[in-house]
């Protein structure tokens, strides 16, 4: 075969590689955004600008590999850089965690590839690379127009700022919530199943011996619960328009997506245990992420517990290094137990279940 058509195939392979790596990135972008913030590379704030910019050069070095202008002085070398400081990177990430641990990223969530599966693809994308140069030329002086590259550029980084909008990071406000808050929760303090009742009856036990008593008081103090601390989720305190307070008495909070085939499972498992006499409020909060959706996931649930959207940081900042579903079981602003994910720590009816009796002292 001609070399110059082998050239020309090997140009395409490796602008289709790095315009399907740029697009499966895309899908979602938080997914992206949140890797690079736990890589310890960039706050979020600094996330939502570096994913967009970085998916951006994929695709224009995609774009650009296969036109000719400055190819072999800008565009390959370029490419050639970018996929170096890609393996040196993965490679500190194997000795860090493992060869064969986590996903790279380099294709998103739709093709997980591990970080030495990353490096070997790299590896094999550096030697085409290297067989395109050494069989490519520029062209002549004089005809290389260096605006062709920077319209390409433009175009990439202004196609990403477009399709994916975000707000950029503010200085975070003592309270988050900006919205009209319709109604105020008034909640007495303790557990609102019992205590009532429970304080009520020590008030007029004027004439009860001191065994009974004693023991009223001690019941008293066992759902009243450990004692008042300020919550990460304090802040976040609007649902549906009402005001929560959230560090009084017992919660469940979600942390959820409203696409997630898993989180719409957690939810029904709550919905089914909160027909039980007892149980305490469900709250929950959703990512910011495809909202419109939320509605459909009231409807696969089968019951509407009031929420809250979260932008896409604070979402992360209140799940922590944990994945979705996340749910939370809050005593006067303590958490008792935390579920999240789909693995070993993941929400299940019974866990659940366990830690409200535990703390009922059944």
């Amino acid at each position: 075969m001609d070399k110059s058509k082998i050239v020309w195939a090997l140009r395409f392979l490796v602008a289709a590689l790095f315009v399907f790596s740029a697009i499966a990135k895309m899908f979602p972008l938080w997914a992206f955004e949140k890797q690079l913030v736990d890589l310890g590379l960039m706050s979020w704030c600094n996330a939502h600008f570096f994913a967009r910019l970085l998916i951006a050069l994929e695709l224009a070095l995609g774009v650009a590999i296969i036109q000719p202008h400055f190819l072999k002085r800008i565009v390959l070398p370029s490419t050639i850089l970018l996929l170096v400081l890609f393996c040196i990177h993965l490679t500190i990430e194997m000795v860090k965690h493992g060869a064969m641990n986590g996903n790279c990223g380099c294709f998103g969530q739709l093709i997980p590839m591990t970080p030495l599966e990353a490096v070997v693809k790299n590896i094999l994308t550096l030697g085409i690379l290297g067989y395109i140069y050494a069989n490519v030329y520029d062209k002549p002086k004089g005809e290389n127009r260096f605006s062709v590259l920077l319209v390409i550029g433009l175009l990439c980084s202004l196609l990403m700022f477009i399709l994916f909008p975000f707000c950029p990071c503010e200085k975070e406000m003592a309270n988050s919530d900006q919205e009209t808050v319709a109604v105020v929760e008034d909640e007495p303090v303790g557990d609102v199943y019992a205590d009532t009742a429970l304080v009520d009856t020590l008030n007029t036990a004027t004439e009860a011996t001191d065994t009974v008593v004693k023991a009223i008081q001690d019941t008293v103090k066992k759902e009243t619960g450990p004692a008042p601390v300020k919550s990460k989720f304090a802040n976040y305190n609007v649902f549906d328009g009402k005001k929560v307070n959230i560090d009084n008495g017992k919660k469940i909070l979600c942390l959820f997506v409203p696409g997630c085939d898993h989180c719409q499972h957690a939810a029904q498992d709550l919905a089914e245990m909160s027909k039980q006499p007892g149980f305490p409020p469900v709250y929950i909060y959703f990512m910011d992420e495809e909202p419109e959706k939320i509605p459909d996931f009231h409807k696969i649930v089968g019951k509407r517990f009031p929420s809250k959207v979260v932008d896409i940081p604070s979402f992360w900042k209140l799940l922590g290094n944990g994945s979705t579903p996340g749910v939370v079981f809050l005593w006067n602003g303590n958490s008792i137990t935390e579920f999240e994910g789909t693995t070993d720590n993941a929400f299940t009816k019974e866990k659940l279940k366990g830690h409200l009796q535990h703390a009922h002292g059944k």
